[in-house]
């Protein structure tokens, strides 16, 4: 994957001379290396092949996956089964390096970077640096940075501060491109369209950056995890641009090497500048979006929050637009409220909104049907489907009782010195019987979390106080329209969660596969809800 991206910057329309690429690998891995090495020997080849047939995506492994061999122009043909069968070899000599686990002596006297741990493998500046057209290559340098247990290493940040500082030495050059490792370029005209906005004569020189939207290639037709976060990339971040300019989503972002607060530009063309993997299990999702939204909180209480650092720099909507995002974490509490409360109120009979028959109920109605009416419409517009949105507003209830509280909590036990920053890498690889259940839209558990512990109790307790609120109301009140009338919303709220939590219901009850809910997270929480439950009724 790491390989296949590298591959795709280096494949772009664009002067090779101007390009370098520089691989940040914190492990400092020889494995990386040698597979650099062999992505280093096959870009020789590669380079020429893509631009003489205009080739699109221009990673390898997209690329092969999407063109079948089937060309009216037997050049083509050739030179495609020629290019095909070098890349299958360079795939299978690094995967068998890998399960191998080590580097062989043989392997080590290719280079002499195993032995000195040389930088750069590929030195635009050196005439020997061509491809095999005789054209020149771009240079390729791989960077690892010595970590200290005694001194913070400030995780990503750290490494594009490290990337930036040997850049400065080797290319220098004015604009930086920072891609994930998991995010091939999918257009090879990214370099120049962004190159548009920064040397545009008339507002170029306002232009800091030039943020391109996450994209994945792996979504389901009804996106079970909510993964491609459709309308933040479509709708969202399109919204900022117009209220000033789009917050660095952290990757896919073209940066002028001196950014002077300038401001930001996001560019979303038709046919997608970077493509990704978006995570496979709920776990994965979850740990994600905690990350996501502890990151973003610790910067809210920094000095660097919008409406401190921002003031007078940036107009007020853009400091509010910015804020959006950075109060994700918080948003956990209301959350918390309306998926809890109000349920357990109901076995007390405790009503907490207005009767149904009171015209009280129609500032609610109004709300519900109006925010859920635009989400739908706004999904759609977007290319989503139904179902689709649905699972995204399950995903929002899992995220905020869960990633989000997380976030919080972390974020405020940091700030008093309690605990310490951590950085937990999201896992893109699955096995083949997850991933098979991910086709098949199964929501995937199969891993203990504390997150999993969470999500199912509440889910036992909005079962367990549904079905209580309606046993209040048909038997013990035979019918009584007084009970009803009174709790008739909070009930109605609590249908709607156990409809959410449907998927959670079968994994701790009905499926059987491995991805099913762990049998400690079902009794833990089951024991949990019911002496709940036992208390209020009690």
């Amino acid at each position: 994957m790491v390989i296949n991206t590298v591959l795709s910057v280096m494949a772009y329309e664009y002067p090779t001379e101007k390009l370098s690429i520089y691989l940040s690998d914190d492990g400092g891995s020889e494995i990386t290396f040698y597979a650099l090495l062999e992505a280093s020997r096959f870009s020789k080849y590669w380079l020429p092949f893509c631009k003489k047939y205009r080739v699109e995506p221009r990673s390898p492994a997209a690329y092969f996956s999407r063109v079948a061999e089937s060309f009216h122009d037997p050049l083509m043909a050739t030179d495609w089964s020629s290019i095909k069968k070098l890349y299958v070899d360079t795939k299978k000599r690094i995967e068998k390096t890998t399960k191998q686990g080590q580097i062989s002596d043989e392997l080590r006297q290719e280079h002499k970077g195993f032995r000195e741990w040389d930088l750069i493998l590929i030195d635009g500046r050196h005439e020997k640096a061509m491809d095999t057209e005789g054209q020149p290559l771009p240079t390729l340098v791989y960077l690892a940075r010595e970590k200290r247990p005694q001194y913070h290493h400030h995780f990503k940040a750290g490494a594009m501060n490290a990337l930036i500082r040997v850049s400065s030495r080797i290319s220098n050059a004015p604009v930086i491109l920072n891609v994930d490792c998991d995010m091939y370029s999918n257009n090879s005209e990214s370099v120049r369209d962004a190159m548009c906005f920064l040397m545009d004569e008339e507002r170029g020189h306002e232009i800091g950056y030039v943020q391109y939207p996450q994209s994945f290639e792996n979504i389901t037709k009804n996106d079970v995890y909510g993964g491609s976060l459709r309308v933040i990339y479509e709708v969202e971040l399109a919204g900022l641009d117009g209220n000033g300019g789009p917050c660095y989503v952290g990757t896919g972002c073209f940066h002028r090497r001196e950014a002077l607060g300038w401001k930001s530009m996001y560019f979303n063309p038709e046919r997608k500048g970077f493509v990704g993997v978006s995570p496979t299990t709920l776990l994965q999702t979850l740990v994600q979006h905690k990350r996501w939204s502890e990151g973003d909180f610790q910067v809210f209480f920094s000095k660097y929050c919008p409406f401190v650092y921002g003031h007078g720099k940036i107009p007020l909507q853009l400091q509010a637009s910015y804020c959006f995002f950075l109060l994700w974490a918080p948003n956990c509490l209301a959350t918390l409220y309306y998926v809890a409360v109000p349920s357990l109120c109901i076995l007390r009979g405790i009503s907490l909104f207005p009767k149904i028959s009171s015209n009280w109920i129609l500032p609610f109605a109004y709300v519900i049907i109006a925010k859920y009416g635009y989400s739908l419409g706004e999904f759609v517009w977007c290319g989503g489907t139904f179902q689709g949105w649905w699972n995204e507003q399950r995903m929002w209830v899992f995220k905020r009782t869960t990633s989000y509280l997380f976030g919080f909590c972390d974020t405020i036990l940091k700030s008093i010195g309690i605990a310490r920053s951590g950085f937990v890498v999201t896992a893109k690889v699955a096995d083949e019987e997850v991933s098979e259940r991910y086709e098949q839209e199964l929501m995937e558990f199969g891993t203990p979390s504390p997150m999993f512990n969470i999500i199912a109790t509440l889910s036992l307790i909005n079962l367990f106080s549904f079905v209580g609120g309606v046993k209040k109301i048909i038997t013990d009140y035979y019918g009584e329209e007084v009970l009803g009338d009174e709790l008739g919303l909070q009930i109605l709220l609590c249908g709607l969660l156990v409809l959410i939590n449907l998927p959670i219901y079968q994994g701790l009850f009905f499926r059987k596969d491995k991805g099913r809910m762990p049998n400690c997270v079902t009794y833990q929480s089951l024991i949990l809800a019911i002496i709940i439950v036992a208390y209020l009724i009690a």
